[in-house]
């Protein structure tokens, strides 16, 4: 039998102790996000019922529902996605298995990476101009949903790009090998086991597509629109709309005596919508990465 010699005791306790530093640092991001969903949902409580979820907003906006703004930000999110999702997918494959070590692609990379920090209020004003003024769409959902799908652009890119290049290059050479296209190698071998990732991107853009108020304000979100409850095809792509981020901004600064739950409720709606969609994603894309045999 051999007796563990004490060089062999001291890299198990400094594993230990990097363990738990690794452990401690998780639970110290775990908390606050805990504790500001409890402080959230207690604050919210007295209001939160169906009732709220499919009312419209009366009495100025100090009682009734969110029916309007929930519905606005559903329009906002879809469609900006399905703008922003094939053009994003398809520029990252571009990238990543076309295009060449050059000054342009170059250019192009260093264009996606400062796009990506670009300022949301810059976003905006671009909207203004380019969907609200040039363009003639003049303020409406489409309008606010192009202003959205170019400001999550970068993330899809980035991240399918990411996902792209981590399927083993190995994959490629032996659909060539066996005579496949570029294009057939690709929808069939490379999309399929990176479809994971891609979903990535896809999470955090729909998370920033539904809690971005200044582009939404300056390109088609409005104060206040009544349309007819339960009516879920209430909004035209033309129409202005209400949205629950800037319907949180508003009643929280803009309109005075507003009960102190309904700014919370509706912090909590918008907050559980985007975790639902997060859940429903992530379920999705564990699922497709179990399908992987590499």
């Amino acid at each position: 039998m051999f007796s563990a010699s004490e060089l062999t005791h001291q890299k198990i306790r400094h594993e230990k102790i990097a363990r738990s530093i690794f452990l401690s640092m998780t639970i110290l991001i775990i908390i606050p996000l805990v504790l500001v969903i409890i402080y959230l949902f207690v604050k919210a409580w007295p209001i939160l019922s169906i009732d709220f979820l499919i009312k419209n907003p009366i009495n100025g906006m100090r009682a009734g529902g969110i029916f309007a703004p929930l519905l606005g930000t559903l329009y906002l999110v879809v469609i900006s996605l399905v703008i922003a999702t094939p053009i994003g997918v398809l520029t990252a494959i571009y990238l990543n298995e076309y295009a060449k070590d050059s000054a342009i692609t170059r250019i192009i990379n260093l264009a996606v990476v400062n796009l990506a920090g670009v300022p949301s209020i810059v976003h905006a004003l671009f909207g203004l101009g380019a969907f609200v003024l040039f363009a003639g769409i003049g303020r409406s959902i489409l309008a606010a949903s192009l202003t959205l799908a170019i400001m999550t652009l970068p993330v899809i890119i980035a991240s399918t790009k990411e996902s792209l290049a981590s399927v083993p290059f190995a994959f490629r050479e032996a659909c060539w090998n066996v005579g496949a296209t570029r294009w057939q190698t690709i929808r069939h071998v490379v999309l399929p086991n990176s479809v994971s990732g891609i979903l990535t991107g896809v999470i955090l853009q729909v998370s920033r597509a539904a809690g971005e108020t200044a582009p939404i304000m300056f390109t088609g979100a409005v104060f206040y629109k009544a349309i007819r409850e339960g009516d879920i095809f209430a909004y035209g792509l033309l129409d202005q709309c209400m949205a629950l981020s800037m319907h949180l901004f508003t009643i929280s600064t803009q309109v005075p005596d507003v009960p102190e739950a309904l700014p919370y409720g509706t912090a909590v709606v918008l907050l559980a919508s985007v975790l639902l969609v997060n859940a429903l994603a992530i379920t999705l894309r564990v699922k497709l990465r179990s399908r992987k045999k590499w």
